[in-house]
């Protein structure tokens, strides 16, 4: 029951992270400029690639339930409604993961001023790595790459299981959550992991160690991204929040009280070399 308890106030916990993040954005309008631009260039490219895969839904789910062709008409359409049905959730989930991980590359050095300001404004960042954004940007590019294909392999399970009435309509959504979730947290804490000269291994090891806390943070973020437009004041303040995020798990203070004695070492640069 205390394991349960603990799981629970953790979870909330990475709730009220992403909370404080969308506050601690919404003080300076010039951040909430800065913030928007890369997510509204993300945001116009997505909205073309769905607008594409609802005109040609119908022909995308008759193509891949081919096997159906000889079936009777009812059978063959319930069929080819579920393979829609379940290509529309693969591709939310796609979307999702693959919107914050495009946008966290095109804008890059628009949310590494952001998450820094905040560091700032709680006392700095120990064992930052000085490093120029172009220097980052690669190393930032693979585990990204890393991140997108780690969904798509998991979204051709729960493409699959979309399939099976009830569960797909029920178990599959859930999983896409967590999944997501999961996914989008490791993405998001990647510009304040990165200041410190940590890659994708350091951020999973981390998070696996505080897993509640980053479930807690990364599902409402992934629920909220699957809202047209909304997305581009999420991703902004969703960095602020992986910001403090990352420094709770990191045993720093996140509430303008830097508590020097429960900082952990953090990884030295040369762990920026791509892996």
């Amino acid at each position: 029951m205390g394991q349960l308890k603990t799981t629970g106030s953790e979870f909330a916990m990475g709730l009220r992270l992403l909370g404080k993040g969308f506050a601690r954005y919404g003080r300076s309008p010039k951040l909430l400029l800065l913030g928007a631009i890369p997510a509204v260039i993300t945001c116009a490219l997505f909205a073309v690639a769905w607008v594409f895969l609802i005109i040609y839904i119908d022909d995308i789910a008759g193509w891949a339930t081919w096997f159906a062709d000889d079936w009777s008409q009812f059978w063959r359409g319930l069929i080819e409604f579920g393979a829609g049905a379940a290509i529309l959730v693969a591709a939310a989930f796609l979307s999702a993961v693959g919107f914050t991980a495009v946008t966290l590359l095109i804008g890059d050095p628009f949310y590494e001023t952001i998450s820094e300001r905040i560091e700032e404004g709680l006392g700095g960042t120990p064992g930052a790595v000085d490093l120029p954004w172009y220097r980052t940007l690669w190393p930032s590019l693979v585990d990204s790459l890393r991140l997108i294909m780690f969904g798509v392999l998991c979204a051709i399970p729960l493409f699959a299981m979309g399939f099976i009435p009830v569960v797909g309509q029920t178990v599959v959504p859930v999983l896409n959550a967590i999944l997501g979730g999961w996914l989008i947290t490791l993405e998001l804490t990647g510009v304040p992991f990165t200041r410190r000269g940590m890659r994708l291994a350091d951020r999973r090891k981390i998070m696996r160690a505080n897993r509640a806390l980053a479930l807690g943070f990364g599902i409402p973020v992934f629920l909220v991204l699957l809202i047209p437009v909304v997305a581009i004041i999420v991703i902004p303040a969703a960095v602020s929040g992986a910001t403090l995020l990352t420094r709770r798990s990191l045993g720093l203070g996140i509430d303008d009280r830097p508590r020097p004695e429960l900082v952990r070492p953090a990884a030295p640069a040369t762990e920026l070399r791509p892996r």
